[in-house]
């Protein structure tokens, strides 16, 4: 048996077309019974073309190197392993034209994110990760239509369009569980109207509306402030009321002094004080408190 091998081991030896077929043999047998498994795919291995198992499948909450990444092996000739994407992929649409409720005809550019959760499913339904983008885009862009429809163009500028991004991602999700994904984001990168007469159109309603608007918070801050100065009025006569009952004697006496010093103190700026020359009679009402109140 030895003298066997050796003779076959000489064999090769000397052939050097046989000993490369034998090295390209082993290590065609050695490629398909090993495979990597990449950080970033997900794979389902197919025995005899069905579905077998799913490996390094996405998990929520995984950090990278605690994966199931790595060497496998498979059984040659029998199975095959259909990689799948474990990243977050983008859904982009071309531009789309959405009439708003204030019958303006806007150009929105928006694109979605998701990614595959469920490789089993999808390679069911889809077979690729590009099958499932495609299946989503009509989807999206309906939804897109019918969710911004119901808004006008000024509402799309404000913080009310993140609400109708939420309401869109939610309704697209449900349609991404079917082919094994998850819609992870929806944003508008655009939303701009026609150049030409709709969008000066557009600017000046804008102007117009925001003007109005202007009119209006000012009329409302000067009623305002007119109720504010009665009810301070109301409030100074009420004072005045109060005192003047608790002492009418010193009120007198006090609104006497008040309107001395207007009538005898500074006149005007650059004269000094007690400059005005008036003539009244002693006895006159005016100065009784000069006589002591009588």
């Amino acid at each position: 048996m030895s003298y066997e091998r050796e003779s076959l081991l000489e064999k090769i030896t000397r052939n050097p077309l046989g000993a490369a077929f034998v090295v390209i043999a082993f290590l065609l047998l050695i490629s398909s019974t090993f495979s990597i498994v990449p950080e970033t795919r997900q794979g389902v291995v197919l025995r005899l073309s069905a579905p077998n198992r799913i490996i390094n499948a996405w998990q929520p909450g995984e950090r990278l190197g605690n994966t199931g990444a790595g060497l496998i092996a498979k059984i040659p000739l029998f199975e095959d392993i259909i990689w799948i994407d474990k990243r977050i992929l983008d859904i982009d649409m071309e531009p789309q034209e959405v009439l708003s409720t204030d019958q303006l005809r806007l150009r929105v550019d928006a694109y979605a994110r998701f990614r595959v959760t469920d490789p089993l499913q999808m390679y069911k339904s889809a077979r690729t990760s590009d099958n499932v983008a495609n299946a989503l885009k009509p989807i999206f862009g309906s939804a897109l239509r019918d969710e911004l429809g119901k808004r006008t163009f000024a509402e799309l500028l404000s913080p009310e369009r993140d609400q109708a991004m939420a309401n869109i991602k939610t309704g697209l999700d449900l349609a991404a569980k079917q082919y094994g994904a998850q819609i992870v984001d929806v944003r508008i990168k655009r939303a701009d109207l026609p150049a030409g007469t709709p969008l000066q159109s557009a600017f000046e309603s804008m102007k117009s509306a925001r003007t109005q608007e202007a009119l209006t918070i000012e009329a409302e801050g000067f009623r305002k402030a007119r109720v504010i100065r009665a009810d301070a009025d109301a409030a100074a006569a009420k004072i005045y009321a109060a005192a003047y009952g608790k002492d009418p004697e010193f009120y007198d006496f006090y609104r006497a002094m008040e309107s001395y010093r207007v009538t005898f103190g500074q006149q005007g700026e650059g004269q000094g004080k007690g400059t005005t020359n008036m003539i009244l009679s002693p006895s006159n009402d005016y100065l009784r408190q000069f006589r002591g109140g009588r």
